[in-house]
């Protein structure tokens, strides 16, 4: 036994000369994986927070823009109402009172909606039910029949004009009575634009695309 063992202490831990007892404990394998779990499960919660923060930030764009492509797949088709038959002017009489205290109302508008196709029926002052009593630009009155037929066909030639029916009444000629807020019958241009788009079918609801 080498002087430099220790009393009591041998076998492998005398000390020869050439070597010295190593006193560490040997490594716990179960403390080293356990570790190594650890860090492994910490790093990817830190990966899963970034993404997360990065999501937030740029609110969501690579979600939004897939939802949006998706969205815009498919077009939806709606209904479309079919062209509104209606009579033409050729086939509407119009009656021309005058209700103003202005002369000669009656006589130019009638010639002037002879020019543009219509009938043309009476033509004179209003009677006492509407003289001097019509403040607008003026009245249209038919049967119950021409609310949705020859009225707007009419209405296309005096903007603003106010619509009536009576019930009862025989027959199916127009009343145009003309009131004091009364300056000209509308533009041809545009009382043909008007007509035109009375006639035209048009879709029940916009066209909206989805998946």
């Amino acid at each position: 036994m080498s002087m430099l063992t220790p009393p009591g202490m041998g076998g492998q831990y005398r000390i020869t000369g050439d070597k010295y007892p190593r006193m560490r404990p040997r490594p716990r394998r179960g403390r080293l994986a356990f570790a190594v779990v650890a860090s492994v499960a910490a790093l990817g919660l830190i990966g899963w927070g970034t993404l997360q923060l990065i999501d937030v930030f740029t609110g969501g764009t690579k979600k939004s823009s897939a939802v949006a492509t998706k969205t815009d797949c498919r077009t939806e088709t709606h209904p479309v109402t079919p062209a509104r038959t209606l009579p033409g002017p050729g086939d509407i009489t119009v009656n021309v009172y005058n209700a103003t205290t202005r002369t000669g109302l009656a006589k130019t508008t009638a010639d002037e909606l002879k020019k543009r196709g219509f009938k043309i029926g009476d033509v004179g002052n209003a009677g006492k039910d509407f003289d001097k009593k019509v403040k607008g630009t003026g009245i249209l009155l038919g049967p119950a029949s021409a609310l949705d037929t020859s009225l707007p066909v009419l209405a296309t030639q005096l903007s603003g004009a106010e619509r009536r029916t009576e019930a009862g009444r025989k027959g199916t000629d127009l009343d145009l009575i003309i009131g004091d807020g009364f300056k000209n019958l509308t533009s041809r241009p545009d009382a043909t634009k008007a007509l035109t788009a009375l006639t035209a079918p048009r879709p029940t609801a916009p066209t909206k695309k989805s998946c």
